[in-house]
């Protein structure tokens, strides 16, 4: 492409936009130094850019299901991509959520702005899938740009509960959840920054695992937060997210976000029972202001069921528990304001950057951004106006007390194997079609107490069904030390083969 130059117009806009003004002097330097830059720029843009071929390159696009085929509208597209004839997923079907990159097939994040983006390459985990031997036939509706846990805000529809269509399914992994109760769905993908696969895990009643930090590669997925998102397994069976686990953990050098990686054989933790083992009973996530007691109650019998089968459970706080919002909301805002204005990438870091994503992103936030939904325009606003006014404080804040909050959970996790808690303090949000603003960011956003701490000190957490109220599940968090998921699916395995959750 040729590059405008700027006119003295623009130069001045620029300049006042950066907080200082141009003299005479300096506007004619730069004017003459700046078609040189320009050129550069240019030279850029005619240097072919490297493309690796695809590694499984037969793929079929497929198409929207009707809502006869999809009562829940968990799918916003069946599709067909086979990997490799042989290996630990063989005879697998994985449904993967709707912001990770599949080349050849739409990516919508749930979102109009990027309605008719095809990426054009495969994110890393895909490409780890089908070595595998696994076969995607779907991806997976979620809610608009992830930026909600009820399930409801979606470009596409809401996601709706599979025990009671009256309810949501979750979010941000809405469909990711709800797709599991579909026959042709063995295992899905979901994505987690506050609490995004675990808020559907319990909403729906299945398994979902948001590993530690860094130990699955988030690269070629949309995320909010460099320092805080998690992509992980979800599915039916405690043994189906300890395979998968085991295929998508690992170094990857695309990936920024990863330092040291340590991978466990997840699946023979499997079976190891939990005599000996002390699980910590956390205080601080129960009893909210909007917790349900049968929730609670549910969360203790299961605690129970552990304690019959040889675990050693017992009380024990962490007093930042309680006050962890603080830290979630600013770095949650400004985080994710800060990718969405880098139109969908972070800057300053070595990694792959997707560039057809970037310049999509970059104009539909131009001419598109009223179809933002009001959680996403709320945290522009937020992250917007802290940055300007108060010059980022609250994020730098933010980022450096996260180290306390995880040292507070680290010292608890030095007397216990395994903290335990409710998934979320509620059970699954009934579905007000005419809600307005207020109620759709309040309910989008009232689930995240237990879960979302998590994500930004980085400890495994997984969600397991416990329990069933009124006819809807209830989800038990086991949260485990940093890079031991194994001992969470041990923990998880042993409840799930010596309790009938739904008459529990």
């Amino acid at each position: 492409m040729t590059f405008r130059l700027p006119t003295p117009d623009d130069l001045r806009r620029l300049a006042a936009a950066n907080h200082f003004e141009l003299s005479d002097d300096e506007m004619a330097g730069f004017q003459t130094l700046i078609p040189g830059f320009l050129s550069s720029y240019e030279s850029l843009e005619h240097i072919p850019m490297p493309q690796e071929p695809l590694k499984y390159p037969d793929r079929d696009p497929g198409q929207r299901p009707s809502r006869q085929d999809d009562p829940f509208n968990a799918i916003l597209r069946q599709c067909r991509l086979k990997g490799s004839s042989s290996g630990k997923l063989a005879g697998k079907r994985f449904g993967l959520k709707n912001n990770i990159c599949i080349a050849g097939m739409p990516m919508t994040c749930g979102s109009l702005l990027l309605d008719g983006y095809i990426p054009e390459t495969d994110a890393t985990i895909v490409t780890w899938l089908l070595d595998a031997g696994a076969e995607v036939v779907a991806t997976l509706n979620l809610d608009n740009f992830a930026f909600s846990g009820a399930g409801d805000t979606s470009a596409y529809g809401p996601v709706l509960n599979p025990h009671n269509p009256e309810h949501l399914a979750g979010g941000s992994s809405g469909g990711s959840g709800a797709a599991l109760y579909y026959d042709d769905i063995d295992i899905t993908i979901g994505g987690d920054q506050g609490g995004s696969i675990r808020i559907p895990a319990s909403y729906c009643g299945v398994v979902g695992l948001k590993p530690t930090h860094g130990l699955v590669p988030y690269t070629g997925i949309v995320g909010i937060d460099n320092t805080f998102d998690h992509a992980g397994p979800m599915s039916r069976t405690v043994a189906d997210s300890a395979l998968t686990l085991e295929v998508i953990a690992g170094k990857d050098s695309l990936d920024p976000r990863q330092g040291e990686v340590r991978v466990q054989p997840y699946t023979e933790a499997l079976g190891l029972g939990v005599n000996g083992l002390r699980i910590g009973v956390l205080t601080e996530g129960f009893g909210w202001s909007d917790s349900e007691p049968d929730v609670d109650a549910a969360v203790l019998k299961a605690l129970g069921v552990l304690n019959e089968l040889g675990a050693q459970t017992a009380d024990v706080s962490v007093p930042g528990h309680k006050t962890a919002g603080g830290i979630v909301w600013a770095l949650i805002s400004q985080g994710a304001t800060a990718l969405l204005q880098g139109n969908g990438a972070g800057y300053g870091w070595e990694g792959f950057y997707n560039q057809s994503l970037m310049s999509t992103l970059g104009m539909a936030r131009r001419t598109q951004a009223n179809d933002f939904p009001p959680t996403v325009k709320m945290v522009l606003l937020m992250g917007t106006y802290m940055s300007e006014h108060y010059h980022s404080r609250a994020y730098a804040k933010a980022q450096n007390m996260r180290r306390f909050l995880r040292a507070s959970y680290d010292q608890a996790l030095e007397q216990y194997d395994v903290l335990a808690l409710p998934t979320t303090p509620m059970k699954a949000n009934r579905y007000e079609p005419d809600h307005d603003v207020a109620g759709i960011l309040s309910d989008g956003w009232k689930m995240v107490n237990n879960t979302a701490p998590f994500n930004m000190t980085g400890h495994p957490a997984l969600s397991i069904p416990c329990g069933k109220s009124n006819g809807l599940p209830v989800g038990l968090m086991l949260v485990g030390k940093h890079f031991d998921d194994a001992t969470l699916f041990r923990v998880a395995h042993a409840f799930e083969q010596h309790a009938n959750w739904e008459t529990l």
